[in-house]
């Protein structure tokens, strides 16, 4: 099933993110990947609760990223996220991170694998929740 719905939200670098050459810290991005990806997912109802009624999750498999211009604090960022190829147990995650004047920063690729939450192995994804994901196909939305 191929998904192409971008969910966007905002938020602004803390200070405290920064390494020592005074710019997001490479690591603090993944963070940043992951919240966005956590409020996509709830955007279209599958919160905590409802991935726990259904007895499974979604864990990282494999991500790369590519860091294009730095991020500092009080940035204003732009996380971009979106799915594609969900069939299976898998589903590839995109993300783009823009900054001031819509800069590109960053982009990134995931591939993340639905698991049973207590065997930890993985098991197709749930059919109402790729539903719930291609219902947004071809809408954009923010939260």
């Amino acid at each position: 099933m191929e998904i192409t719905s971008k969910f966007t939200t905002q938020l602004r670098v803390r200070h405290y993110e920064m390494d020592a050459l005074g710019h997001v810290n490479n690591a603090v991005y993944q963070h940043y990947l992951e919240q966005a990806a956590i409020e996509h997912s709830e955007q279209v109802g599958f919160t905590l609760d409802r991935y726990e009624e259904l007895g499974g999750a979604f864990v990282l498999r494999r991500m790369a990223i590519e860091y294009l211009r730095p991020a500092v604090a009080g940035d204003r960022l732009t996380v971009a996220t979106w799915l594609e190829n969900m069939r299976g147990t898998r589903v590839t995650r995109h993300y783009e991170i823009y900054g001031k004047d819509q800069a590109l920063l960053v982009t990134a690729e995931a591939l993340w694998v639905w698991v049973d939450r207590t065997s930890m192995r993985p098991r197709p994804i749930p059919a109402d929740l790729s539903h719930a994901f291609n219902a947004l196909q071809q809408t954009e939305i923010t939260a």
